[in-house]
């Protein structure tokens, strides 16, 4: 079984990815906890304050199976724990216990020594990234990040049908939601008999809670009308005929761009769902197998991710974006600096210099075969200095 070890900035980013990596040992090192413990007197921005207490709470319900130090069983397969560091383990060369990113490294190198076949420690901390590398450990990317949207600047999808301002107040959002479901049921009643107002899907409630839920305290809801428009359309659709492919594909890209907006994974997680369905009756829409890659990569599955790009990729070897998302996969879920560096080479082959509609293909795989290859060089000359490797 593989050994995830979370970091502080991972839970704040995301506090379900406690629940992303299905099937895995979740180790949550003692310190985090502490970090966590912080943040509840802090002066820091009230929506961190916010998962911070969410990640307690998740925690703490977890508590009541068994105790957290001897490991409890998740949901979704594997288990998780949390992890002191022993006062008795040497530090490894470099780390300080003094100092909490280094104790949170420790953990990991301490985790290591309990006979785990694979671990990997998750963090959106950059100094950490590069330090964790550094000592040979095996390092990913999750989610956003609490600063750089790190994910959403990197991963490409074929279109990007929506650039969605989502700052709504949450004062305001309850009478907006009321609006919208009002006076957009009248645009769709029109395309469907014998609907009324009873007959709005539950999964659209549902979803205009969440949406409730996630959305950051500030102002402006223009585009999300839209959105929110095709979601009940596509909704209303499906309840008639599950199986119309252009609901399920327009369901699914609708939920994978409220993820790209709000950075919650459940909506990549609904996406999957969709997509999968849709595929199931359109095999050969390589844009779409490479929109469901993309909700893979971001809850976690980052195998199955690479596996539906290699079939996008089997069939259309040029695919530009399928190929630079490879790339994408095997640094940030795998790891894999050669196999990255490879893809991102392959790319800049593919593109041609003076083609406007793919200079941003162009630029980001640029960008990160320079960071690639300057993180190996930095590697390579810290290691005669000490460090595990």
């Amino acid at each position: 079984m593989r050994t995830i070890v979370l970091d502080t900035n991972v839970l704040l980013a995301d506090p379900g990815s406690l629940f992303a990596f299905p099937d895995a040992e979740i180790v949550i090192p003692e310190t985090v906890l502490g970090e966590l413990d912080k943040l509840k007197t802090s002066r820091v921005d009230p929506d961190l304050r916010f998962r911070g207490r969410e990640v307690s709470r998740m925690l703490f319900e977890l508590s009541e199976q068994g105790s957290l130090l001897e490991g409890v069983e998740l949901p979704d397969g594997g288990n998780l724990r949390v992890l002191p560091l022993d006062s008795d383990i040497e530090m490894p060369e470099g780390l300080s216990s003094r100092n909490a990113d280094d104790r949170i490294l420790a953990v990991a190198f301490q985790a290591c020594r309990t006979g785990c076949e694979e671990l990997t420690l998750v963090t959106n901390d950059l100094n950490m990234l590069l330090k964790a590398q550094s000592l040979g450990l095996n390092v990913h990317r999750h989610g956003d990040g609490i600063e750089g949207s790190f994910m959403r600047r990197y991963v490409i999808r074929p279109f990007q049908r929506y650039k969605i301002p989502l700052g709504i107040l949450f004062m305001s959002l309850a009478v907006f939601a009321a609006v919208v479901v009002v006076l957009l049921w009248g645009g769709v009643g029109r395309n469907q008999t014998n609907q009324s107002t009873a007959g709005i899907p539950q999964e659209y409630r549902d979803l205009m809670s969440s949406v409730a839920r996630v959305t950051p305290p500030n102002a402006n809801a223009t585009a999300m009308v839209d959105v929110l428009r095709q979601a009940l359309d596509y909704l209303v659709t499906l309840q008639s005929k599950p199986d119309d492919p252009t609901a399920l594909l327009g369901i699914a890209n609708v939920y994978l761009d409220l993820r790209d907006s709000t950075g919650s994974l459940d909506y990549a997680r609904r996406a999957i769902v969709y997509y999968d369905q849709y595929l199931a009756v359109q095999p050969d829409n390589t844009d779409a197998r490479t929109d469901l890659a993309i909700s893979l990569f971001y809850s976690g599955q980052t195998d199955r991710a690479i596996q539906e790009v290699g079939t996008v990729l089997e069939g259309d070897p040029s695919h530009l974006r399928a190929n630079y998302n490879l790339g994408i996969f095997y640094r940030l879920g795998r790891g894999d600096t050669a196999g990255a560096i490879s893809q991102f080479e392959k790319v800049l082959e593919l593109a041609p210099e003076d083609d406007p509609h793919v200079a941003d293909v162009r630029a980001l795989s640029q960008q990160n075969l320079d960071e690639l290859l300057g993180s190996a060089e930095g590697a390579t000359q810290q290691a005669p200095q000490g460090g595990t490797q």
